[in-house]
């Protein structure tokens, strides 16, 4: 009898340690203990639960009708009889008065939640791994996809297809920021806001890390998650997702979500730099076409060469501080064997000054053809102007007519630099020559409706040279800031007077050159020569 006793008790703990040994058994060994504690308590069912971030996880049971898994706030008001363990509980049923204190089996319930808790923390890590390995495979293969485009319009629904991909979300919209605000670029799953400004604070507080966001960013959305796309520190734009779907649904994002969402940004803003810096490339590109055959058709409708007068000679010359200017001149035969003279500066450079360069080439040919030279001529060339350009656009410009029989000159100055005519041999000054000026005598066109000018009259004698200018050659500026002028300018005309025209116009480019000290240039340059010849 004695040795069947001991044999008794001995055979539970011998079954355990055999289940003990086995590493696929432990929740069979879990299982066995509880059937031994409810048979020593008197419980029909039992169960072992271990703490879960706020809830508790059924890790073995014996019996039925015990919960699976509890929230924190429902075990506490769970009708199961219950005892606290380090890392978790035990439930039974039917409850009733069992003490914690002295029981062997209570001291292996602690150890199993103990090695159950490292299980699962182990368990957490390697999905972590494995979930980075694939995250980061994943952001591999979304950057290629993104980078291999360069149109904006197919990059941004590539970035906000890949983006809701990545995180498995029901929404996304993606923004660009323009001008102090972001700008919706695209939205995937329902409707977002148009445009945030920049500066908003609940925006700002959403997209570094809060959970609030502004109420029109995603209407609907339960949970939302957002991050700046930044290239080199710099805002770009930003990027929201909406809703997480899971298998149980939609739910929050997880907190690993925030950083992936926030690498696949860095990988957008790079591609997003790099279209737009092709599509800069691309429009300077094509600005460029433009310019170069703007300046091909300016290039064309100003003289060749110059009008061939016997008796006289002519020349022109014209260097645009960009690659079409504003400035315009011209001459021309006229009525009556005359010749047609005209230096003009439009206000402003670059493509709007040639283009109105081309309106006022062609009214005034066109005009020409219609009208007398003089005040009437002016007066319908600046109704024209005025109708055909803008408020901030007006042309300055002097307009003259010689007759080669009788060497008469007559001009009309609309608010352009005055010409200077260069005698040959007047006022007593040894050879070196007086300078009249041919002054302004009306507003420059396009600026009043009802502008008025004045024709004025003056002669050429044998020798005498005029030179019309643009303000491009006397407002040419120094390293001090100090304007070339108009007593440089005549300057050189009385030094050079005598001399053939194209080394009168070199003599002035030369002068002018020697004056800025290679300063840009800051303005159109032009020049109209005109000499009697000597007798």
């Amino acid at each position: 009898m004695a040795g069947s006793e001991s044999a008794g008790p001995s055979q539970p703990w011998g079954e355990l340690l055999a289940l003990a040994q086995d590493e696929t058994g432990e929740r069979a060994l879990l299982e066995r203990l509880l059937g031994l504690w409810c048979a020593t308590h008197g419980a029909a069912a039992a169960a072992l639960y271990a703490d879960r971030r706020g809830s508790v996880e059924q890790v073995a049971v014996v019996g039925s009708g015990l919960p699976v898994m509890l929230d924190s706030a429902a075990l506490l008001q769970a009708e199961p009889g219950r005892l606290r363990l380090p890392g978790g509980w035990l439930l039974f049923s039917p409850p009733g008065s069992v003490r914690g204190g002295g029981d062997p089996l209570l001291l292996l319930f602690a150890s199993a939640l103990k090695s159950a808790r490292l299980r699962h923390e182990l368990k957490e890590q390697q999905f972590q791994v494995n979930y980075r390995v694939v995250e980061l495979e994943a952001l591999y293969d979304v950057g290629l996809a993104v980078a291999g485009t360069l149109d904006l319009n197919r990059l941004s629904e590539e970035i906000l297809l890949r983006a809701v991909s990545l995180l498995d979300a029901r929404r996304g919209a993606l923004y660009i920021l323009e001008d102090g605000r972001y700008r919706q670029e695209g939205t995937f799953g329902g409707e977002a806001g148009r445009w945030f400004a920049a500066d908003d604070p609940a925006l700002a507080v959403f997209l570094g890390g809060g959970e609030e966001a502004p109420s029109d960013l995603l209407p609907g959305a339960r949970y939302l998650l957002g991050v700046p796309i930044l290239f080199e520190n710099s805002p770009r734009g930003l990027l929201a997702v909406g809703d997480k779907e899971s298998r149980r649904g939609v739910g929050p994002f997880l907190p690993g979500d925030r950083r992936t969402l926030g690498l696949f940004a860095n990988q957008a803003a790079i591609a997003l730099e790099n279209a737009r810096l092709h599509l800069r490339a691309l429009e300077q590109e094509r600005l460029e076409r433009e310019m170069h055959v703007a300046a091909e058709i300016q290039r064309r409708i100003l003289p060749k060469e110059a009008l061939q007068v016997p008796g006289f000679q002519l020349a022109g010359w014209n260097r645009p501080a960009r690659e079409v200017g504003g400035d315009y001149f011209d001459m021309f035969p006229t009525r009556g064997g005359r010749v047609g003279l005209v230096v003009g500066d439009v206000s402003g450079k670059g493509i709007p000054a040639a283009l109105m360069v081309f309106t006022l080439h062609s009214a005034l040919r066109l005009l020409l053809d219609q009208t007398e030279f003089g005040p009437p001529l002016l007066e319908r060339l600046n109704r024209h102007i005025l109708e055909s350009s803008t408020p901030n656009k007006f042309i300055t410009m002097l307009i003259a007519e010689m007759n080669p029989r009788t060497s008469t000159l007559r001009f009309i100055n609309a608010g352009h630099n005055s010409g200077f005519l260069v005698r040959a041999h007047r006022g007593g000054n040894g050879g070196n020559g007086k300078v009249d000026e041919l002054p302004s005598s009306g507003v420059p066109l396009g600026l009043l409706p009802n502008g008025r000018y004045q024709m004025r009259e003056t002669t050429l004698d044998p020798g005498d040279l005029l030179c019309i200018y643009s303000d491009g050659i006397t407002e040419a500026e120094s390293p001090s800031e100090e304007e070339f002028g108009n007593d440089r300018l005549t300057g050189v005309l009385r030094r050079h007077r005598e001399a053939p025209l194209a080394d009168v116009l070199e003599a002035i480019r030369q002068a002018v050159g020697e004056h800025t000290q290679g300063r840009p240039q800051g303005d159109d340059q032009t020049i109209v020569l005109l000499r009697r010849d000597p007798v």
